[in-house]
Order: C-alpha cells, then structure tokens, then sequence
C-alpha cells in the first residue's frame, strides 16, 4: 500500500519538538554563584563539576530531549578533566551547534529558577542576554523568571537552588 502524503499542516507539526530540563545543585561555600552564565553575589556558591550553573544546565538538558540527543551527562561526562569548573555557557554554546547541525533552531526557551535567596529579579535580562548570545538567537526568544518555595524543602532551608527549562526547537 503506498503511503499517502501527508497535509501540509501535519508535516508542520512534525518539524517542531519539545523538550523539558530540571537540575539541582547544593549551595556551599567558598564558590561562585552562576546562574544563567551571569556572576550573582552571594556567600555561597553551587557546587559541581562545571561552574554548576543550573539554569544553563537545565536548558542543554531541554534542548537535548528536543532532539534525541540524550542528556548533558552523556554530551559532557562529569568527571572528565576538560569540563572542571568550565563555563556552563560553553557547553550551551556546544549544544546549540549540535542542534544546528542537525537542522534545528532553537523557536524558544521558558526557564525557571527556584531560590530562597538571593533575589534573582534583578539579573533576569543579564541572564537572557548571556543564554541568547550562547545560542545566538534574539533575547525575545528566551524567557527566564525566578521563583521560591516559600521556605519549603531544601531550596526554601537555602541548602541547594534549582531550575527548569523547556524548549521548543523546528526544523
């Protein structure tokens, strides 16, 4: 039976994917706090392997289940020396460049921090601009918003802050 072409409508529909990221880190001292590829002052910073900037984090893990490609853990294996303490917005940069290389775009970004403190509001556009650059699309296409628990769980005791992403990327 020959397959009947589909509407073009459908085909549309096909060319655009979705993909969600969340990912969490503890709150120590004596490190940096970067959230979004920008420096926030604070007493504490997140720990990891990187600089442990979970909202860029959280977006390579959206954008990487937009398209099929895994997770940030397989991209940029923890504990490989190359990626110690690197900025997490050159790995962003790196999976923009696999997205385009496999013929997608990035159509827009949704992040959300989730912090007691400190107070994000105030380095909100400084963080679009820096993940816009990353993956050199237009700051409109990304939104970031920063919220808390209201003291609840381990991000409202201040031990660890959170984020997470979706991604819509089309061929």
């Amino acid at each position: 039976m020959a397959k009947q072409p589909m509407p073009e409508q459908s085909r549309m529909q096909h060319n655009l994917r979705v993909g969600i990221g969340y990912d969490s880190h503890p709150l120590v001292p004596g490190r940096r706090l970067v959230l979004g590829g920008v420096d926030i002052p604070y007493d504490r910073g997140l720990s990891g392997w990187s600089d442990a900037d979970v909202a860029t984090h959280a977006i390579v893990d959206a954008l990487c289940g937009a398209a099929a490609l895994g997770d940030i853990g397989t991209l940029f294996p923890p504990q490989d020396m190359q990626y110690k303490d690197i900025s997490s917005l050159i790995l962003l940069r790196k999976t923009g460049n696999l997205l385009k290389a496999r013929g997608f775009a990035v159509a827009n970004i949704d992040v959300t921090l989730i912090a007691q403190n400190p107070m994000l509001s105030p380095f909100i556009h400084d963080m679009r601009r820096c993940i816009a650059q990353a993956l050199e699309v237009d700051i409109e296409q990304i939104t970031v918003k920063a919220t808390s628990t209201n003291s609840l769980g381990f991000i409202g005791r201040e031990e660890g802050i959170a984020a997470q992403a979706v991604a819509l990327i089309q061929r």
